[in-house]
């Protein structure tokens, strides 16, 4: 195993005297091809272009002397250091820090970034970066080859957002360019870059926040989920009581990278309700009146959605792929051109038997695990203890059958 090993981060700017120092000493230097031309690197050690860092790792253990990897940025943040100390490598590392990407970033465009989400985007799951800047205001996107900023403007068609792209950050060859996301894709962009995510309908700020990576929206959130009536205008529609929605809540669990379908969304209450827990949602519905409903509860609670009217399962051709879809009308024939996109989990629910037992075989011919509960809600006049409403609805899940 390397006597020591030292991962130093590098911005642009001179290295530091400790920086220097190590690398003076080295044996062994890894990095990429423009760390390896910097003049301070020795002439007399082993170089290593740095790839894939796993197998840089598995080098340096089983160098005998000093090994120093070189990194953009902040190596500590979204860098080697995470892999290098991985068990499996048994490697204990010294780091010399430098500005990360994302910081360098935010002060070229002049911009806070406490505030901000920061994502990783590679090819392989681009689009769940691109679902976080759906539903969020402000993201900072670390780039690589063939995830980029004119692949990201493309899967967030339909969204308008401004691109604050940096290229090459503390090179000769920087370059800041902000335009729209429309005219993203439009342009060859250099590597590696991060690209800033700004846009959409926000709540006022209060104050200057407390915690790292959230919305100024929060604050000014309700407690809890699976609100009343009251907190969406006070009138909700067949199949959006807070039992109900709440229980779907809990089958799909919305999370930050995912996309959510709401397909018949009625007052927006459970769209809104899925966006607050970080997903990225789509509220579908043919009326024009549900929808403007919809998109006023998403402003008030300074949530970002897009809106979408027209009639399932038509309007659901060219929609980006969903992770996760609530049904909340349309029956068994919008279940089944749901499960033909294959998202993870789907929840529907019926006012009869036989309504139940056709979304059931809907669910079960498109590949999915079927389960029906049949729920019953009482609510009561807390004044004199009596039953004020009953309802009675079957909730339907469907949950995709893994590969084996």
């Amino acid at each position: 195993m390397a006597d020591r090993v030292t991962v130093i981060g590098w911005d642009g700017s001179p290295l530091t005297a400790a920086a220097r120092s190590a690398l003076g000493a080295a044996t062994l230097v890894a990095g990429a091809a423009h760390h390896l031309t910097l003049p301070e690197v020795p002439p007399h050690a082993e170089q290593i272009r740095l790839g894939s860092v796993d197998l840089a790792a598995r080098r340096i253990a089983q160098h005998r002397g000093t090994a120093v990897v070189l990194a953009d940025g902040d190596p500590g943040f979204f860098g080697v250091v995470r892999t290098l100390r991985a068990p499996e490598h048994g490697l204990e590392v010294e780091v010399v820090p430098a500005v990360s990407s994302v910081a360098t970033a935010f002060a070229r465009a002049g911009m806070p970034w406490d505030d901000a989400q920061i994502v990783v985007a590679h090819s392989r799951d681009l689009r769940r970066a691109v679902n976080v800047c759906r539903a969020h205001t402000k993201v900072a996107v670390l780039t690589a080859p063939g995830a980029g900023p004119a692949e990201l403007a493309l899967l967030l068609d339909g969204v308008h957002r401004t691109f604050v792209i940096c290229e090459e950050l503390g090179t000769e060859r920087e370059q800041v360019t902000v335009l729209t996301s429309d005219k993203a894709a439009d342009h060859v962009w250099r590597d590696p870059n991060v690209v800033i995510v700004v846009g959409g309908a926000s709540a006022a700020a209060q104050g200057s926040g407390w915690m790292a990576g959230r919305d100024v929206a929060y604050p000014s959130s309700p407690r809890g989920w699976g609100l009343p009536a009251q907190a969406y205008g006070g009138v909700l529609g067949e199949g959006e009581s807070v039992q109900l929605r709440s229980a779907q809540l809990a089958c799909l669990g919305p999370r930050p990278g995912d996309l959510v379908w709401d397909i018949g969304a009625g007052s927006g209450a459970a769209a809104v309700e899925a966006a607050r827990f970080g997903a990225a949602v789509i509220a579908v519905d043919a009326d024009p009146d549900a929808c403007d409903r919809t998109a006023a509860v998403a402003r008030r609670y300074g949530v970002q959605l897009q809106v979408v009217q027209g009639r399932a399962p038509q309007v659901l051709e060219d929609l980006p792929e969903p992770d996760v879809v609530r049904v909340g009308g349309g029956g068994a024939a919008v279940v089944t051109a749901c499960a033909a996109r294959r998202p993870e989990r789907i929840v529907a629910h019926a006012a009869t038997r036989d309504e139940a037992e056709a979304i059931g075989r809907a669910l079960t011919d498109g590949g999915y695990v079927a389960e029906c509960a049949l729920l019953q809600s009482v609510e009561l006049d807390t004044s004199a203890w009596v039953e004020r409403e009953r309802a009675v609805v079957f909730l339907l899940s469907g949950y995709r059958v893994p590969h084996p």
